[in-house]
């Protein structure tokens, strides 16, 4: 493995842009070869001294790199200088996708602790974005997204019963419980914010209290412009990348 993750960064070294500082072009062939996921999170990068030998860098040049992208998420460094691959996910806001498609795109395997799943009158909140009144009721469901095993957001959804009239309706995927029912989204609307992570949050993340979150607010429509479900994700700021395609 750690001979593949050399050779991949020596080529990616080879074709990168010359005449920046080599620390930077180390960096950006080391980011390169983590994007391609040729490499799953939590393989380890061989040592500074190794990589410096083998591409022919001095350790000052490839410990600036390692340390760029431990602090933008891409590595984690271990006891014994050794470095991992993060758990870095990059989400698409151009396309209305399920947490679990995300994850198996990109050669992750998707999970969920559950936190709670119950009928339940909804709250104001829920009631304005379903649009729904007092007396409905709605299946909330909050539980921990998880991406090769590791936390990486908390998750509260809320479907009316119309939709999904049990709890036992729904295994570690909302969209699959959604899709057998014949009630797939087909659109949603979100906006996003960042926040500073609760004792809460950071129980269920594994980070410290007032660590960076971004939190998303969604509502999806069904094609007939039916609201089929409000979600609230607040995500691990450390791991998740939100893409953003623009045109002109």
């Amino acid at each position: 493995m750690a001979t593949d993750i050399i050779e991949l960064v020596r080529k990616e070294l080879a074709s990168g842009a010359q005449g920046m500082p080599l620390y930077k072009q180390l960096k950006s062939a080391i980011e390169a070869a983590i994007r391609s996921h040729a490499f799953k999170s939590g393989s380890v990068l061989p040592g500074e001294r190794s990589l410096a030998e083998t591409l022919s860098l001095s350790r000052v040049t490839v410990r600036k790199a390692l340390a760029m992208l431990e602090e933008e998420g891409m590595l984690s460094r271990r006891q014994g200088a050794r470095s991992e691959i993060g758990s870095r996910v990059e989400k698409s806001l151009s396309t209305l996708t399920s947490f679990s498609e995300d994850l198996r795109a990109r050669g992750m395997e998707p999970g969920c602790v559950w936190i709670s799943k119950q009928l339940t009158r909804p709250s104001p909140t829920e009631m304005m974005a379903l649009g729904i009144s007092a007396n409905a009721q709605v299946l909330r469901m909050r539980r921990v997204r998880t991406a090769d095993g590791a936390p990486i957001a908390v998750e509260h959804a809320a479907v009316p019963v119309r939709f999904l009239p049990s709890p036992s309706l729904v295994g570690d995927s909302l969209y699959e419980a959604l899709a057998e029912r014949g009630v797939l989204p087909r659109r949603a609307v979100q906006r996003m914010r960042a926040r500073a992570a609760t004792p809460e949050d950071a129980q269920h993340l594994r980070c410290e209290p007032g660590a960076p979150i971004l939190t998303t607010e969604r509502r999806c429509f069904l094609a007939d412009g039916e609201i089929v479900e409000y979600c609230e994700t607040r995500y691990k700021g450390e791991v998740y990348d939100f893409v953003f395609e623009l045109q002109r």
